[in-house]
């Protein structure tokens, strides 16, 4: 593991214990990335993935926080940092969802959802892009949602949250440009993970049943995305949302 594209660079993905987030610290991990692996509650899990990637020959270690909350934002980068080295590669994954429907979306749920959807990505990014702007290097991949470009009216905090990426991506993609840092999304489609927990089958046939691949995703269909965004085969993107869904979505 020890070679790779990402040798001798540190990587962060926020909610990297299971899901997507898992997959792409493994991905990240095999081209050689020192791996930090973010997690809120799911300890057992993020300490698992570190040490599975240890015993394949990589570098990873778990690191605690919420990273909805500013403070913890600064110390985790900064623990990151003395433990692995400055962070050249960020994943925003951490996030929350809630299939409810429109008089179910309470102000909390509300304030839940974009604090840990899009607060966090603003967080994290804001902590790692000064390093990022001096050094001249750095790689921003958000993980946004298909629910980004469609209404969504079982899960509008979410929708609003996860579109609310997209402009992020695409506003500080501009504002970073000129100092050698490339921020770009992925907009996943139904992947296979602990968020569809909460979706009944017969919601969940349905989505296959408009999804011209016919079949829900695997985290690892959207971990080769985002490894892709943070190479340099994307040298000459910024700015920019590709939607992994199987064809649910299509943008023109």
């Amino acid at each position: 593991m020890g070679d790779g594209e990402f040798a001798g660079r540190t990587a962060l993905v926020t909610g990297g214990a299971k899901g997507i987030g898992r997959a792409c610290c493994d991905a990240l991990a095999e081209q050689g990335a020192r791996v930090a692996i973010n997690y809120l509650s799911s300890r057992e899990q993020a300490e698992r993935a570190a040490a599975d990637i240890r015993e394949r020959g990589g570098q990873a270690r778990a690191f605690a926080a919420d990273v909805s909350q500013h403070e913890q934002v600064e110390q985790l980068v900064r623990n990151v940092e003395d433990e692995l080295g400055p962070i050249d590669l960020l994943v925003n994954n951490a996030g929350v969802f809630d299939f409810v429907a429109h008089d179910e979306t309470t102000p909390e749920l509300w304030r839940r959802t974009l604090d840990c959807n899009l607060t966090s990505a603003y967080l994290v990014s804001w902590a790692v892009k000064t390093s990022m702007i001096e050094r001249r290097f750095g790689r921003i991949v958000n993980v946004a949602s298909i629910a980004a470009l469609r209404a969504r009216p079982m899960s509008i905090a979410y929708a609003v949250s996860k579109a609310g990426m997209v402009a992020l991506t695409k506003s500080l993609a501009e504002a970073v440009a000129e100092h050698g840092v490339r921020v770009n999304a992925i907009a996943p489609g139904l992947i296979q993970t602990e968020i569809l927990d909460g979706v009944d089958q017969a919601s969940l046939d349905a989505l296959i049943a408009a999804t011209p691949m016919k079949r829900i995703g695997q985290p690892d269909d959207i971990s080769d995305v985002v490894v892709f965004l943070l190479s340099d085969r994307s040298r000459f993107m910024t700015g920019q949302t590709l939607v992994a869904s199987g064809g649910r979505v299509k943008l023109p």
